[in-house]
């Protein structure tokens, strides 16, 4: 995910606010109808027709500059000879029930992942964003790229890592992966640059469709999240774009051939989403954030979790604020990186479990909290506390099967709210989220990286972690843990036995 940086948006702030002024206004309803299909550009080329706005040409610089950077540290430590992870000097003390986390590459640079797994069949897939590292493929090829292992037996055992798509272009982010439910077909997204596009595969992962672009004439966009129906027919991603991270939602109903766009608001604070998900009688829910970047030195005012519920397919939308609460505690590194997370899932029934970090005071420690709701998004219970208190947590991840069983992990510090150690850990619900499991630390190896300290590792290594159920029922997550927010780091996955 691509996040601005505080120290660039200082530096253009001014322009920032200019473009805002005169491009926006806050008069769209939240309620919106879907438009016809419009025609396309090229993928990976700015499209015409639509204000770029101040967004775009912020978040287009921060890519470039935190690519270069994370490279740099990349190239260091390669140098240093502290890049590789030694398994011969690592230990772990996995807990009761689970294998033991192992990084998905030794030698490699991995960033923010992707998990699916098939409800009806032993396959699991794992995405990683990878930097520096064997470029997929010759001329103006993408750096980073997405990096794609499978498994075929629910994760005991893992393929050789091949490109998700070894397309050309300036550099592939944020990958989101899914498998349809009825067909075991698998949909992914990613970003091709800044414009979010769609493949699919029909034979587990072994080949996928040319890129399909989901973004219409909407000149930028960042940070997408998948959801599809069970047959796979109806599928949705919902991204931020123009003007200045605006909500949209860009659906297809032909099995992702084309695609149609919504924006869903004008509005001042810049949304995310998260997670997403398709009940099984036809409900869509999204889970996003908004957060205010009006202030030189970081995030400031109200940050708000949102549900981005449809009813009807995707012709009407209702944004339904779930929680705000003020700005919590910032990274030195990047101001915004711990905030602002949100997961979301749906059990068989329908119920949902939504799950969200926030400071107990303004740029204080944050707290997991949950939320349930039973009637598809609209109306949620009183928040719940999950993570420890006194301690510092972030970015959930989250998983529903069954009839009321949810699960999630999320990343909390380990020495009262020092963010120097953190580690990873798992919780679990047999009552839709009612109560839950006290918690279990599933990063669980000690040693072996530069990034491994006492008692846990120094930094979560990207903006959100994943998890999947496989289809005999156990949890497999996957998460990044790095040196800082520039690297380098590794993803690790763990899985219940």
């Amino acid at each position: 995910m691509s996040r601005r940086s505080v120290a660039l948006f200082a530096a253009l702030l001014g322009v920032a606010l200019v473009v805002a002024f005169v491009a926006r206004s806050d008069t769209r309803p939240t309620v919106a109808a879907a438009p016809s299909e419009q025609a396309e550009p090229a993928v990976g080329e700015p499209a015409p027709g639509e204000e770029e706005g101040r967004g775009g040409n912020l978040e287009a610089v921060e890519q470039v500059e935190t690519t270069e950077k994370r490279l740099e540290t990349l190239h260091e430590a390669r140098r240093a000879g502290t890049l590789a992870v030694d398994a011969s000097t690592m230990t772990t003390a996995p807990a009761s029930g689970w294998a033991g986390e192992y990084v998905v590459n030794k030698r490699a640079d991995d960033w923010e992942p992707a998990v699916a797994a098939d409800p009806n069949a032993p396959y699991v897939y794992v995405v990683t964003t990878r930097y520096g590292v064997g470029k997929p493929c010759s001329g103006n090829c993408p750096d980073p790229w997405m990096a794609l292992s499978i498994s075929k037996d629910g994760g005991a055992t893992w393929g050789a890592q091949v490109p998700l798509c070894a397309c050309k272009g300036s550099g592939q982010f944020d990958p989101i992966i899914e498998v349809v439910p009825a067909t075991g077909d698998v949909y992914a997204l990613y970003m091709n640059a800044y414009n979010v596009v769609f493949i699919r595969s029909t034979n587990h992962g072994r080949t996928w469709s040319a890129p399909v672009r989901t973004y219409g004439k909407v000149s930028w966009n960042d940070k997408p999240v998948l959801a599809t129906s069970d047959n796979g027919r109806d599928i949705y991603a919902s991204w931020n774009g123009p003007q200045g991270g605006d909500p949209w939602i860009a659906q297809s109903h032909d099995f992702g051939r084309t695609w149609t766009q919504t924006r869903l608001k004008q509005a001042e604070d810049y949304y995310y989403a998260f997670d997403g998900d398709v009940t099984h009688s036809g409900q869509v829910i999204f889970a996003e954030s908004s957060v205010n970047y009006s202030s030189s030195v970081g995030l400031s005012g109200t940050t708000r979790v949102h549900a981005i519920v449809s009813s009807d397919r995707g012709t009407t939308w209702r944004d339904v604020v779930v929680d705000s609460y003020p700005a919590g505690l910032q990274s030195t590194e990047r101001a915004d990186y711990y905030a602002g997370h949100a997961a979301l899932s749906a059990d068989d029934d329908g119920n949902l479990v939504i799950a969200y970090d926030a400071p107990t005071t303004a740029y204080g420690l944050q707290r997991i909290y949950t939320r349930r709701s039973t009637d598809g998004g609209l109306d949620w219970s009183a928040r719940s506390a999950a993570s420890t208190g006194g301690e510092m947590a972030t970015a959930p991840a989250m998983e529903s099967t069954g009839h009321g069983d949810v699960r999630m992990f999320y990343f909390q510090t380990a020495h009262g709210g020092d963010v120097d150690v953190w580690n990873v850990w798992y919780r679990s619900s047999t009552n839709g989220g009612a109560t839950w499991t006290s918690q279990v630390k599933i990063s669980d190896a000690s040693g072996g990286a530069a990034y491994k300290v006492t008692r846990g590792f120094l930094e979560p290594y990207g903006d959100y972690g994943e998890m999947g159920i496989t289809s005999t029922g156990k949890t497999i997550a996957a998460w990044g843990e790095g040196n800082s927010y520039l690297g380098p780091g590794g993803v690790w996955v763990n899985r219940q036995i």
